[in-house]
């Protein structure tokens, strides 16, 4: 008897173009924060982002326009500020996904953050604050777009590792020939490993007396580790190098 006291008091819910419009900004503003990570090629690009800032902002015009035909002062209260809390959680565990280690590095912190900002955004244009949603996408571009080519100019770390990847046929002596190139370079080879990856070919077959080495080489310097993979590669013998340079920010 209460409860359909108070479905007769309750009046409708809220939806209308200020709702509509709240939704679509929040669309907007998210797939712009999508498209610079689209355009960087990143693993959450534009279709992630905009879900997530779309879904974010979904939530909170529920919170805020939705259950109306069922609240009743003092006996039926909703607290939309809980969905802006439950949505930090939930897109947490979605950016955690993001973060993965390889080669002793880290790899998608900025993509995570980058999504963590999006849902942000989603609930401020969703919560009808749509001038700091504004704000935070530009200042997003502005972290994105603008601090980049300022990192690169920053003095390089000189204790950092950084990994490098050398391969070449056994036998042949290249290791020595290798460390020395590095070393001549300013480079400070930390710690080295070797393993045999297979077999070199020989018109088409594998010869098993000429396997193939990998050596990993954990090193720090001033230098460009990049550049120096480059040159590598232009040693006699040398099969492939792969570069991994602490002081490059890939992501």
């Amino acid at each position: 008897m209460q409860y359909g006291h108070l479905m007769a008091l309750g009046s409708h819910n809220v939806e209308g173009p200020l709702q509509v419009g709240e939704f679509a900004l929040a669309l907007v503003l998210s797939a712009v924060i999508g498209l610079e990570r689209e355009l960087k090629q990143k693993g959450a690009g534009l279709r992630t982002h905009t879900l997530v800032g779309a879904g974010a902002a979904l939530f909170m015009l529920v919170s805020k326009y939705g259950f109306s035909d069922v609240l009743e002062p003092r006996l039926v209260v909703v607290d939309p500020s809980r969905v802006a809390a439950q949505i930090v959680t939930g897109v947490g565990f979605l950016g955690a996904g993001l973060i993965f280690v390889r080669q002793d590095g880290v790899r998608g912190l900025t993509s995570a953050a980058s999504v963590w900002v999006t849902a942000a955004v989603g609930a401020a244009a969703g919560a009808g604050l749509p001038l700091l949603a504004l704000v935070a996408v530009a200042g997003y571009l502005l972290v994105a777009l603008a601090f980049p080519p300022l990192t690169r100019r920053l003095p390089r770390s000189r204790t950092a590792l950084s990994t490098l990847r050398v391969r070449y046929p056994d036998g042949r002596g290249l290791l020595r020939e290798v460390l020395q190139f590095v070393t001549a370079r300013g480079f400070v080879v930390d710690r080295l490993s070797t393993q045999t990856v297979g077999h070199e070919l020989a018109g088409g077959t594998a010869v098993a007396d000429r396997s193939t080495v990998e050596v990993l080489l954990l090193l720090h310097g001033r230098g460009s580790v990049n550049d120096l993979a480059a040159g590598l590669t232009e040693l006699p013998g040398v099969h492939a190098v792969q570069a991994d340079d602490v002081n490059v920010r890939t992501d």
